[in-house]
């Protein structure tokens, strides 16, 4: 047994000094490679600041010159024409991902290039979903119970319920005419079947407000007469008990409920003038994306490491091109 312990001991003495070497070695190639790398940019320092000036010039131009645009409308789908204006908004963004020119020409967008997407996404207001609304609270309690409730609101399903979406228009050239935003409402407000709605949701809304108004007439009446009743008794407990039977405090509530409901019919027929009304319009909104403003850093990168590849590429044809010839064979 003593005679095998040394030898295991200088088995891992061996061992050890080999992988000192290879660590060594390759700490030297690395050493090796960087110092080629100084080499290469130093004989070619005046390609490379070359290429970093025009590269960087080029960058600046595009930067200036590469900007991105948003235009947001803010609408309401009235008549039930969520759906609706979901599948237009589809269609058109389609047309212009295609570069249909004929189709978006024959809607009003003559620059159609320039625009480079069209989006819609719901406005979330969960406490407006729910608002006096037993049967939403329901619907969002039971959803939210096979599922995460940051994802159930805004899931198509939800998402479609709310009152306000939000139209972008991403463009590479500020509009100043506003003509996008027209003409992509123009779009929208067009069906032959909402047109139809509309006519019939506004007759009801003012006959609604008609009916209401004469009921609150009505009421008025009933509370002037037994005012006028009232001031020709005494007071008395009896006035008490005839105020009660008569259920005034009822009457009273229904004139107030008839009233609001008159105000939000009021708001609602002034909403109702379009199938898709637009709330509010913000254009040219500038947007920094992912390489915006930075295309002057990029470009000189990429030109040096185009540059350093092809170098590379051509010394290493030369190479095997030059071990080809000392050997047929390879």
């Amino acid at each position: 047994m003593s005679t095998k312990v040394p030898q295991n001991n200088d088995e891992q003495e061996i061992d050890l000094l080999q992988i000192s070497k290879k660590i060594n070695v390759f700490f030297d190639g690395i050493n090796r490679s960087i110092f080629r790398g100084i080499q290469f940019f130093v004989r070619n320092w005046i390609i490379v600041l070359i290429l970093v000036v025009g590269g960087f010039g080029f960058g600046f131009f595009l930067d200036k010159t590469q900007k991105q645009y948003e235009s947001e409308i803010i609408v309401r789908p009235n008549f039930d024409s969520v759906d609706y204006l979901y599948s237009k908004i589809d269609l058109l963004n389609s047309k212009v991902k295609e570069n249909d020119t004929v189709y978006l020409k024959s809607i009003g967008i003559m620059n159609s290039l320039e625009i480079k997407k069209i989006e819609l996404e719901p406005i979330v207001d969960i406490y407006k979903f729910i608002d006096n609304n037993e049967q939403n609270l329901q619907l969002l309690k039971l959803m939210a119970e096979y599922g995460d409730l940051k994802t159930v609101v805004k899931e198509t399903t939800t998402s479609k319920n709310y009152l306000f979406h939000n139209i972008t228009i991403s463009t590479n050239t500020k509009e100043n005419s506003n003509s996008y935003v027209q003409a992509v409402l123009k779009y929208l407000n067009v069906s032959s079947y909402y047109k139809e709605v509309q006519k019939i949701r506004i007759e009801n809304i003012k006959q609604k407000i008609k009916e209401n108004t004469i009921i609150i007439a009505q009421i008025d009446g009933i509370l002037n007469e037994f005012s006028s009743t009232s001031s020709n008794l005494k007071k008395s407990d009896k006035l008490v008990y005839y105020n009660e039977n008569t259920q005034l405090n009822d009457i009273i509530k229904t004139k107030e409920t008839l009233g609001k409901e008159i105000g939000n019919l009021k708001f609602e027929l002034l909403n109702s003038d379009k199938i898709i009304k637009e709330n509010s319009v913000v254009l040219n909104v500038q947007k920094d994306g992912t390489l915006n403003n930075k295309f002057r850093f990029i470009f000189p990168l990429f030109f040096i490491l185009g540059f350093s590849m092809i170098t590379f590429f051509i010394k290493f044809y030369n190479n095997q091109k030059a071990l080809s010839s000392l050997n047929p064979k390879i």
